[in-house]
């Protein structure tokens, strides 16, 4: 037998987090920042960002922005040159 699982959406917030995708490969500064930012100011707290791009700048500058905002940097992996950092609002 399966509990019931019984979701309020008349609040207009999604109960369960929510994964934001954000593709700036092949983007330079401040591109990747500034489309970061954005999804980070559209997400609910809990929502997981993730952003992926290919400028070594970016890379090295979301992080820090990240850090001055007080939010949780999930991780960061790199394969081939092309870099994914996971954010959580």
């Amino acid at each position: 037998m399966m509990n019931e699982i019984t979701v309020d959406t008349r609040d207009g917030i999604c109960p369960v987090p929510a994964e934001i995708k954000v593709d700036c490969r092949g983007e330079t500064c401040p591109v990747p920042l500034v489309e970061a930012r954005k999804a980070l100011r559209k997400a609910n707290p809990g929502d997981i960002v993730a952003i992926t791009g290919t400028h070594a700048a970016s890379k090295k500058e979301i992080p820090m922005a990240v850090e001055a905002l007080g939010l949780e940097l999930l991780g960061i992996d790199e394969q081939d040159g092309q870099w994914t950092i996971r954010i959580r609002r």
